[in-house]
C-alpha cells in the first residue's frame, strides 16, 4: 500500500504586536535587503568562530552563522569578491529565489549587495548536513527509515522548485542537505543561485558531474535528476561513491547488497533496497531523456515511506523540546466556516449580503456628495464591479475593482475583500492573499480580512498557516463581540 503524506508550507507573513519580543522559528519574514553593517554585526565581524563551511577568509563563498538584532539566527553566504560582477543580476537572482517559501527548503530570507560585497541570508539549520550524519556520524548511523524520508523530502523540494519555475539546482550533494530543529531534512536554497562568475559552474568533482555537462557545459533539469541519483547512492551506501563505480558494483541490480551501508546490518527490506537502487540507476542513465522526472521521483519514494507517524527528531536521535500547546479554536462564524471549507460560493453569498457595512466608516464616506469627476469615475467603477460581482462575472469584477483602487480617492477594505474572492474564483491564490492582507492593513480589526487570508492560504496549500489565521480571525471576532455586548 502506498502511503501519501501532505507537505504544507511553513510560512507566516503578518505583523505581530509590537510588544512581542520572541520570534517563532517557523515564522518567516519577507525577503529583504540587509546592509553589510547588519551582517557584519550579526557574525561578530565575520569571525572564524562563526564559520559553518569554508576555510576562513581565503576560501571563496564562506558560510557563516549569525544572529540578527531581533534574535533570529541566520546562515550567511559571503561570495568571493570576484564572483557576481553584475550587481543587478545578483539582486534579480536573489529576489527570485527569495520568493520561494517551502518547508522542504532552507529558505532564503534576504541578501546584501554593497560595493563588491555579495551575501545571501537564509534560515539557519541547526542540525548539520546530510554529509555529517551519513559519513561522519558519532552517536548513531542514520536509520533506513530516515534515509527514505530524506530522499522523499528532497524530491519534494525539487518538485516544489520546479513548479515555481526554478528547475535548475547547482551541485546537488550531501552538503546541500541540512537538518532543521525538528530533524527534518531541507534543501539549501543557496544551490538555486548561480554559483560562479559566469553561472556555468556545476560541480567541483568531475566524477559526480552529469555527462551532458561534460560534453556541452550546459545543465538541465535532467542534470539535477542525475545528481539526485548520486544522493540516493550516498543514502544507500553511507559513502560518497562515484556513480560509475557504484553502477559497476550493482551490475544488473540484483547485487545491490554489495553497496549497502554495513551500519544498516540488514535492518531494511530487500525489496526497498532493490527499489532504491533501481531508482538511482534510472536517475544515472547516460542519456538525459532516459531519466525520470521529479514528479515520478516523489511518487516512487512516497510509496517506500515507513513509520510516517514517527517524527524525524526521534528517528535521528536529536533532542527536541515540545512545542507550547495552542489555545483551542473558538467556534467558527459562518464566514469563517465557509473559508475553512473553501466553499467559495458560500463566501460569495456572505460578502454580497453583508455589503459594505463592515467597513466601519467607509460606508458614510461612500455616501458623501461626489465632489470631483475623479471620485465619480471611481464610484462608477466600484458600482460596475459590484454588478459584475453579483452576476459572478469575476474577471470583469477584478477589472472594475482594480480601476476603483487605481483611482486612489477612496479606500475601501470591502473592495479589496471582494477582489480577493474574485481572484480565488479564478484560481489566483497569491493575488488573493495580497488583497486580503491589504484589507487587513486598511482595517486591522476586521475579522473578514483574516478569514479571507485563511481561504487564500488554503488555496496555496499552506494548511498550517491557514488554520493559524482562522484562529486569529475567530479570536478577533470574539473579542469584538464581547466589546459590543
Amino acid at each position: 500500500m502506498c502511503l501519501f503524506t501532505e507537505s504544507g508550507l511553513g510560512l507566516k507573513r503578518r505583523n505581530h504586536d509590537h510588544d512581542e519580543q520572541q520570534i517563532e522559528d517557523d515564522i518567516l519574514p519577507e525577503f529583504k535587503e540587509y546592509s553589510f553593517e547588519d551582517l557584519r554585526i550579526a557574525t561578530s565581524d565575520f569571525s572564524d568562530a562563526n564559520i559553518l563551511s569554508g576555510q576562513g577568509d581565503k576560501a571563496p563563498n564562506v558560510v557563516y552563522k549569525g544572529k540578527l538584532s531581533n534574535n533570529r539566527w541566520i546562515a550567511i553566504k559571503r561570495f568571493n569578491k570576484s564572483d557576481w560582477p553584475d550587481s543587478n543580476q545578483f539582486l534579480e537572482e536573489a529576489k527570485a529565489v527569495g520568493q520561494l517559501r517551502n518547508e522542504r527548503l532552507a529558505n532564503l530570507i534576504g541578501c546584501c549587495c554593497e560595493n563588491d560585497e555579495k551575501l545571501l541570508v537564509a534560515e539557519l539549520m541547526p542540525n548539520y548536513t546530510l554529509a555529517n550524519h551519513l559519513f561522519h556520524w558519532e552517536t548513531q548511523p542514520m536509520k533506513w527509515t530516515m534515509r527514505l524520508r530524506v530522499a522523499l523530502y528532497l524530491a519534494e523540494a525539487l518538485e516544489y522548485c520546479s513548479s515555481k519555475g526554478r528547475t535548475l539546482y547547482h551541485d546537488l550533494n550531501s552538503y546541500r542537505v541540512l537538518f532543521d530543529k525538528n530533524g527534518n531534512p531541507r534543501l539549501s536554497c543557496f544551490g538555486l543561485m548561480k554559483n560562479s562568475r559566469d553561472g556555468k559552474s556545476y560541480s567541483t568533482n568531475l566524477a559526480f558531474t552529469p555527462p551532458e555537462y561534460l560534453k556541452t557545459g550546459k545543465i538541465t533539469q535532467e542534470s539535477v535528476v542525475y545528481s539526485f541519483g548520486t544522493l540516493l547512492l550516498d543514502l544507500l551506501s553511507g559513502k560518497h561513491i562515484p556513480p560509475s563505480h557504484a553502477l559497476d558494483l550493482i551490475g544488473d541490480g540484483n547485487n545491490f547488497q554489495t553497496l549497502v551501508d554495513s551500519c544498516l546490518e540488514s535492518h531494511f527490506p530487500n525489496d526497498d533496497g532493490a527499489e532504491l537502487v533501481g531508482l538511482a540507476s534510472r536517475c544515472l542513465q547516460y542519456e538525459a531523456h532516459d531519466r525520470p522526472n521529479v514528479k515520478s521521483l516523489v511518487t516512487t519514494l512516497t510509496c517506500l515511506q515507513k513509520e510516517i507517524e514517527v517524527p524525524s527528531y526521534a528517528l535521528m536521535g536529536i533532542p527536541h523540546e515540545p512545542a507550547s500547546p495552542r489555545k483551542p479554536l473558538l467556534p467558527l462564524s459562518p464566514l469563517g466556516n465557509a473559508c475553512s471549507r473553501m466553499d467559495l460560493n458560500a463566501i460569495h453569498e456572505i460578502l454580497q449580503n453583508v455589503g459594505y457595512m463592515d467597513d466601519e466608516g467607509v460606508t458614510n464616506e461612500l455616501s458623501f456628495q461626489i465632489w470631483t469627476s475623479q471620485m465619480q469615475e471611481c464610484l462608477i467603477s466600484k458600482r460596475h464591479g459590484d454588478t459584475a460581482f453579483r452576476a459572478k462575472d469575476f474577471s470583469a469584477a477584478i477589472d472594475c475593482y482594480t480601476q476603483f483602487m487605481e483611482g486612489g480617492t477612496i479606500i475601501s477594505p470591502t473592495v479589496w475583500a471582494r477582489r480577493c474572492l474574485c481572484y480565488l474564483m479564478v484560481e489566483m491564490g497569491q493575488e488573493a492573499l495580497g488583497d486580503a492582507m491589504q484589507a487587513q492593513v486598511i482595517s486591522p480589526d476586521w475579522p473578514t480580512a483574516l478569514y479571507l487570508q485563511a481561504a487564500s492560504l488554503f488555496s496555496l496549500a499552506m494548511e498550517k498557516d491557514a488554520h493559524e489565521t482562522l484562529r486569529e480571525g475567530t479570536t478577533l471576532e470574539a473579542k469584538k463581540s464581547n466589546i459590543k455586548s
